[in-house]
């Protein structure tokens, strides 16, 4: 009898080779060509902005003397960065600035998170502190940069103290929230386990707010340069917003856009050190790309 030569089908417990590699290496391609894409039409806008801003300038369209244009900008920060300003180097208002808003920021988050965190995990608190964080919230915190200038002087604590009210409030509310919408199973099954209060905050509460906290991570440290910036504008005896009252009071249009400028670079820069930390905790979270998946 001749053997059957037929094709006995796929056998047990072999697949054909899956094709997920492909898919996966297709879509990474595709995410490279979309940034590349994104990045080059940013510079385009960029570039487009500055072009037309520079060209309406030169043409008379617009003001030079009030709107400058972005060649006097430019020289502006060259001036300062090479023979520095009349309250010395351009490195050293830079860090002047950073130094307090980045001590403002440091404990206006540590105050948030910490508030916000006991007034979510108890409600007696939340009950007795919510009205008068209500309230101070509803101030307009700006100005508040008066008054602490005169407790504190034209030192940088009256610009820390006006950073620290602009961050608090964000992340308050924030870690407040993410306190209250952790899941009551994850919290139910840590008690039935034998955690404490204690041990049910650190290790269930916290973990899970705190995607909610670097939410607002983002948001409060723009803010803490503003605090920083306004403080230094209204009184102090270094810091970019002192090149920016400096500026506007000789009419110097360009040294105000180029302290902008230079104040845009540094929240930039914050903002991507931020980003790299924030998916460095989060590696496990999935990404989510421009098509949704």
């Amino acid at each position: 009898m001749r053997p059957d030569t037929t094709d006995p089908g796929p056998v047990l417990g072999r697949h054909p080779a899956p094709q997920a590699g492909s898919r996966t290496r297709a879509r990474a391609r595709a995410g490279r060509r979309r940034s590349f894409l994104v990045q080059g039409v940013r510079v385009l806008v960029l570039v487009g902005v500055v072009g037309l801003w520079e060209w309406f300038a030169r043409a008379g369209i617009i003001d030079p003397f009030n709107f400058s244009m972005p060649s006097k900008i430019w020289s502006q920060i060259w001036t300062w960065t090479t023979e520095g300003t009349a309250q010395g180097s351009l490195a050293q208002q830079v860090w002047y600035t950073l130094y307090e808003a980045l001590l403002g920021w440091l404990a206006g988050v540590f105050g948030g998170v910490v508030l916000g965190i006991a007034l979510g995990r108890v409600r007696f608190l939340a009950d007795v502190l919510g009205p008068y964080i209500k309230v101070l919230n509803a101030l307009p915190r700006i100005v508040l940069a008066p008054i602490f200038l005169i407790w504190f002087g034209l030192g940088p604590a009256s610009k820390v103290a006006s950073a620290v009210v602009l961050v608090f409030f964000p992340v308050f509310f924030n870690a407040f929230q993410g306190a209250r919408e952790v899941d009551r199973r994850l919290v139910d099954g840590a008690r039935v386990l034998g955690a404490s209060n204690r041990q049910v905050t650190y290790q269930v509460v916290v973990p899970s707010a705190t995607s909610w906290i670097f939410t607002s991570l983002h948001v409060s440290f723009g803010f803490a340069l503003i605090g920083a910036i306004v403080g230094e504008y209204i009184g102090a005896t270094k810091g970019l917003g002192l090149l920016v009252s400096a500026s506007q009071g000789s009419f110097n249009a360009a040294g105000v856009y180029a302290a902008m400028v230079i104040l845009a670079v540094v929240a930039l820069l914050a903002e991507g050190l931020l980003t790299f930390l924030e998916r460095r905790l989060f590696r496990w979270k999935p990404t989510v790309t421009g098509d949704g998946r």
